[in-house]
Order: C-alpha cells, then sequence, then structure tokens
C-alpha cells in the first residue's frame, strides 16, 4: 500500500504534466477543453480530499498548525483562480494569462508541500507505514468526485 506522500506526490505529478500540455494549447480547441476538465475535476477532488485526509491531521497537532492552515489558505486561492478559468472564454487572451498565474501558484504550491510540508508532516501525523491516510484519501477523492459528477448532472438538468 502506497503512503499519503506517495499517493499526493503521484497525483502532483499527474497535474504538473495536465499543466504542461495545456500551456501548449491554443484557443478554444477539442484539446484544451479535454485536458482543463481533466485538471480541473482532479484537482478539485485532489484538494478536497487533500485537506480532509490529510491536513485536518497536521492542523490538529498544534506543531502541524502553521504549515496545515497555509497550505489550507492556498487552496482557497487557488480555487478562485480555477472557477475565474472555468468561467472564461478559453479562447481569450486573458484566459492563457491567467492560466500562466494558476500553472505558477499551483506548481509553488505542490512544491512547497513536497519539500516543506511533508517532513513536518512525517514528524506529527507519521510517515503513514500502514498507508492507512493514503486509503482514507483514495476514498476520499472518489467520494469528491462523485459529488462532482452529480452537481454536474443537476445543473443539466436545470
Amino acid at each position: 500500500m502506497a503512503t499519503i506522500y506517495e499517493e499526493l506526490k503521484s497525483d502532483h505529478d499527474k497535474h504538473r504534466k495536465l499543466l504542461a500540455q495545456l500551456e501548449e494549447t491554443s484557443g478554444d480547441s477539442e484539446e484544451r477543453r479535454a485536458l482543463w476538465q481533466t485538471f480541473y475535476y482532479d484537482v478539485g477532488a485532489h484538494a478536497a480530499a487533500e485537506e480532509v485526509s490529510f491536513y485536518s491531521g497536521l492542523i490538529a497537532k498544534s506543531d502541524g498548525q502553521p504549515e496545515g492552515r497555509h497550505s489550507v489558505a492556498e487552496h482557497h486561492e487557488l480555487d478562485e483562480i480555477l472557477q475565474e478559468l472555468n468561467e472564461m472564454d478559453m479562447s481569450s487572451p486573458g484566459w492563457l494569462t491567467r492560466f500562466k498565474t494558476l500553472k505558477d501558484r499551483y506548481e509553488h504550491h505542490i512544491d512547497e508541500e513536497e519539500e516543506d510540508i511533508f517532513p513536518v508532516a512525517k514528524d506529527v501525523i507519521g510517515p503513514d507505514k500502514s498507508g492507512e491516510i493514503a486509503a482514507e484519501f483514495v476514498r476520499r477523492k472518489k467520494q469528491e468526485r462523485k459529488l462532482v459528477d452529480k452537481k454536474a448532472e443537476e445543473a443539466l438538468e436545470d
């Protein structure tokens, strides 16, 4: 069983690849739409599951509060940019400009998690050798995806 750190790093690597691919697209193309949809939904489910399964444990202990709160605040900032991009015209020059801001901030966030927060978390909540936290993250991420899919279906019905 993978640890929470391995699960998060795997998602981060997938997100880095999607961001690089998105940056190479142009206009309101099928490729850009497909890549954006994949990134948008996966990163949203990732962040929600990460906050519940990983950051809640870190914030629960005083030694982990500064790092945990900082990252959750960054999630909120990134979510605002994601929502803006999701509502913007993909063919506008402003979309790519705003996307590059998202890319820079998101890559900073995940680099910071891996380099600064993971070592603190390993001390505060442990190495997750059993994979228990990772299993909760994976379960929660699937649950978050189902919620997103349900909201999308309801929006289509309206």
